[in-house]
């Protein structure tokens, strides 16, 4: 979502990731799939309002709460599927 100074929704843009069911009761989800949504997203509303990076003030970050990742510090990528 993109807000005006005045808290006014200039834009939003959403996209759903797929959810994984390895075993019953388990459900995980693709980190590198979460990213690259996110990246996007994020581009898609700039695009959709003519901003650029630039014109942003601030950003907020939400997450799932109860999803757990572990990423490999050396290479930057995930050891195993986000775990739900």
């Amino acid at each position: 979502m993109i807000f005006n100074h005045s808290g006014e929704v200039l834009g939003v843009k959403q996209k759903e990731h797929e959810q994984h069911y390895p075993k019953p009761g388990w459900v995980e989800h693709d980190p590198l799939e979460i990213w690259s949504s996110t990246q996007f997203v994020v581009q898609g509303v700039l695009n959709d309002n003519n901003l650029t990076t630039g014109d942003l003030a601030a950003i907020g970050i939400t997450n799932q709460r109860e999803t757990t990742l572990v990423w490999d510090r050396e290479t930057g990528k995930p050891y195993y599927p986000a775990i739900v």
